[in-house]
């Protein structure tokens, strides 16, 4: 085994960024196609006003995340269904409003400490045993239901208004779409951190597009990147002593690059 994996912290940071790197392009596949990209970012910066409350009320700041995420992707899929706003105005709203919550509950809570930092940037040192359990659950929910959805979601994210009049049932499957989103960004907080875990998302899936010739290729590919990304951005970060969240989504530019450039060869 390599020494970087001789770690107890570094096996369990390894774990939870596959489960990670395994979902979050399979969920984030149909959020580009849906030219709703935008909406991970969004989730993110919701993840930190979950965060900032959990720790302000003593609760585990993972599981107050997922609950305020899993809300707020609940609340905008609603909104975008009722199109009372533009997407991205209404994306934008919601980014700015958690974001401006969560900073003046940091401030009820005395400010930044280690444990909000940890959120914000990502520390494969925090990921402790609770938190990989919670994530090999939830992960393996996510990854069931996106896997047994697949044809659906695809159906819905190229033509949702005939995949309606075809009888399946839209509103239920786009709401466990956003749940399964929010579920990922609650999940990827602790490998790459709130403000880079939209990225995780979206690069390696806009990296396979380029260079895919079929949707499910594009999948295969979007996973493949992301997986990559994850254990060569913890490597990384183990020996070049950087932040893990950091490397893993430089690693996923880096691939992105060589992708862009295959194609337009």
């Amino acid at each position: 085994m390599p020494e970087v994996f001789q770690y107890s912290f570094m096996l369990r940071a390894l774990v939870a960024g596959l489960v990670v790197g395994l979902v979050a392009p399979l969920i984030g596949t149909f959020l580009v196609l849906r030219r709703f990209a935008f909406f991970a970012d969004t989730l993110a910066h919701t993840a930190l006003l979950g965060v900032a409350l959990g720790v302000l009320m003593n609760v585990l700041p993972s599981l107050a995340a997922l609950v305020v995420c899993t809300l707020a992707a609940i609340a905008v899929e609603q909104l975008r269904v009722r199109r009372r706003l533009p997407s991205d105005a209404m994306l934008a709203l919601f980014l700015s409003g958690s974001l401006a919550l969560a900073l003046v509950v940091i401030s009820i809570a005395r400010g930044f400490n280690v444990n909000i930092l940890s959120y914000l940037f990502g520390s494969i040192t925090t990921v402790q045993d609770a938190d990989l359990w919670v994530t090999l659950v939830l992960g393996g929910l996510a990854l069931l239901l996106v896997l047994a959805l697949n044809k659906e979601l695809l159906y819905i994210s190229f033509d949702e208004e005939s995949a309606r009049v075809s009888g399946l049932p839209v509103s239920s499957i786009n709401l466990i779409t956003v749940v399964i989103a929010a579920a990922t960004v609650a999940l990827a907080m602790k490998i790459v951190g709130t403000l880079l875990v939209g990225a995780l998302m979206v690069i390696p899936v806009l990296a396979a597009f380029q260079v895919a010739r079929s949707f499910k290729s594009a999948m295969v590919l979007a996973v493949t990147f992301s997986l990559v990304s994850v254990v060569a951005g913890l490597v990384s970060s183990f020996y070049l002593n950087i932040v893990a969240g950091g490397a893993i989504v430089l690693v996923a530019l880096l691939i992105f690059g060589g992708s862009f450039a295959f194609h337009r060869r």
